[in-house]
């Protein structure tokens, strides 16, 4: 239950940020809608701190990246998804946004001076802007479990700045840490959801000759980060139902 409790907030923290009145900007060419999905920068540069300071667990990924997920089955008509960091004082830096949906965030001292935000060209709760880390050379279908261990590093970062005080303060009292990870380390039973983008059939976490079926439900598998005896170089290979049809 503490398990599902933190991925809950996880996953609705940015959510919870995201209602707060949106700041009163200029527009422009990228953006012209009201109350759109944004995230404070300050978040974003938590999640890169993060992700230097674990790196350890992904040597091999080269930078934290993002990407966008959608929240539901409701359609997007719209033009294509387009980023941009906007601040004070005109401040405006549009960020490339791959066919994949995958984007980077530059470390920014400007950016920060104008107390920036992330700012997609779509309403508020049609996608949540997450964390990707991915080490080269792995099949489309596979992620290693040090990319996902550093993930929630990375996630948990961002979402310490973004939650209220007193819901921090709750989740380290019903946790008994304030290192959220480490919560599932060899706790039995104990997984972190993830999001694969995609119906998942199976996912089956593989190291050497040794392999483990893990719990998948819709678009989601679930995946034990503290379990000890799977090293960082565990690969989880997942098999996506429209690929089976």
């Amino acid at each position: 239950m503490r398990a599902l409790l933190l991925c809950g907030v996880l996953a609705c923290g940015a959510a919870s940020a995201a209602d707060q009145p949106a700041r009163e900007l200029e527009p422009v060419h990228v953006n012209a809608m009201r109350d759109p999905e944004v995230r404070k920068y300050k978040v974003i540069l938590a999640g890169l701190d993060a992700f230097d300071d674990y790196h350890r667990m992904a040597p091999q990924a080269d930078r934290l990246r993002f990407r966008l997920e959608k929240r539901g089955k409701e359609d997007d008509p719209g033009p294509a998804p387009a980023l941009r960091l906007v601040g004070n004082d005109g401040f405006n830096l549009p960020l490339p946004l791959g066919a994949d949906r995958r984007f980077t965030v530059p470390r920014s001292e400007q950016a920060e001076d104008a107390d920036s935000e992330l700012e997609l060209n779509r309403k508020r709760n049609l996608y949540r802007i997450a964390a990707d880390v991915r080490t080269p050379g792995l099949a489309a279908n596979q992620r290693r479990l040090g990319d996902l261990r550093l993930e929630c590093r990375v996630t948990v970062a961002m979402a310490k700045v973004e939650i209220p005080f007193m819901i921090r303060a709750l989740l380290n009292s019903i946790l008994l840490t304030t290192d959220w990870c480490s919560f599932f380390d060899n706790k039995k039973n104990a997984t972190f959801r993830f999001n694969a983008g995609r119906p998942v059939s199976e996912a089956l976490l593989v190291e050497g000759k040794r392999s483990a079926l893990l719990a998948s439900s819709g678009q989601s598998y679930s995946v034990p980060l503290g379990e000890g005896t799977w090293g960082d170089d565990a690969i989880i290979e997942l098999r996506y139902a429209e690929d089976e049809t």
